[in-house]
């Protein structure tokens, strides 16, 4: 005996009660797919934004961030994003500009609302009086690492969490007190600090790369050079011996080598001067540390074994 057929009423009503129990399934908020520009940034949008927020980051802590290769993946990862957080003061321009070109995603160009600057309200350091490339690679905007230095992470959260708020607005309470929690812990691990970083004060050091002023800024460091001639300039012999003489006038025990540059030169002024090679990243996550604060930390650690090695030498 044939079955009898379903009435129309009847299949609308179990499509129905098949998409209730799918929605019933789904959060309340879709996710926010928010792309970052370095791992800083997104550790810090992470914190803020929590289950609201799905990030990626395009720079790996290990790597150079004004090398940073330009692939495929990142572009279908921009054109699809509700928000891109970028460190600013032009640190990006050899990769965002091209990717952002390439994504053709409105929604996060510069000025757009889902364009998050995390520079926001920092206040640069070494801004250029001229743009004359004798100087080497300028910024225009200023010195743009001053994520080094943990006061500056107060300022970059603030400027994160109000531009998530301005593109998901239903977010506000999440995200501002997602901001208290990040900056109550960034104090306290500041004020620990401070007290942990009293040895560096006065420190003589060199650096492989004009990157430092911030953090030599907050610990007292005293940079008298350089590896290289200028900001992305490679070092000559002749710039090599005039650092060698300079070191042993300024008797220093110190060589900060970011570790994505090539460790044989300061390997090798460590030999000839007796100088200890301290290890840091530029970027959150380059010594294997989780996340922007526990970055901050092993520099500052890798800091003072390098410091107290050179002292007791």
């Amino acid at each position: 005996m044939a079955l009898p057929s379903a009435s129309p009423h009847r299949i609308l009503s179990c499509i129905a009660c098949a998409l209730w129990l799918a929605l019933a399934a789904t959060p309340a908020a879709a996710v926010l797919r928010v792309v970052a520009s370095t791992p800083d940034v997104a550790d810090i949008t992470s914190q803020i934004g929590g289950e609201r927020v799905s990030v990626m980051t395009i720079a790996e802590g290990s790597q150079d961030p004004h090398k940073v290769p330009v692939k495929p993946s990142f572009v279908t990862k921009l054109n699809r994003a509700d928000a891109l957080v970028v460190q600013g003061l032009n640190l990006e321009h050899a990769f965002v500009p091209a990717l952002l070109e390439a994504a053709r995603n409105a929604r996060i160009l510069p000025g757009a609302v889902g364009y998050i600057d995390a520079s926001l309200y920092v206040k640069p350091l070494e801004v250029p009086s001229s743009q004359s490339r004798v100087q080497g690679e300028l910024h225009p905007l200023g010195n743009p690492h001053y994520n080094l230095d943990p006061e500056q992470g107060l300022p970059m959260a603030r400027a994160i969490a109000e531009g998530l708020e301005r593109v998901d607005p239903a977010g506000a309470d999440a995200y501002r007190a997602g901001l208290a929690r990040f900056s109550q812990l960034l104090e306290r691990k500041i004020s620990e600090w401070k007290t942990l970083a009293a040895p560096l004060r006065g420190l003589k050091v060199v650096s492989y790369h004009r990157d430092l002023p911030y953090l030599a800024s907050r610990y007292g460091l005293e940079i008298v050079g350089t590896i290289e001639v200028k900001p992305g300039i490679p070092a000559t012999p002749g710039h090599l011996q005039e650092l060698l003489a300079t070191m042993e006038r300024e008797k220093v025990k110190v060589i900060i080598r970011e570790i994505s540059y090539d460790p044989g030169l300061a390997r090798s002024l460590a030999e000839r001067t007796g100088a200890q090679v301290a290890e840091i990243s530029a970027l959150a996550g380059g010594l294997g540390a989780p996340g922007y604060i526990g970055s901050l930390e092993a520099n500052l650690r890798a800091l003072l074994a390098a410091a107290q090695a050179g002292s007791s030498g």
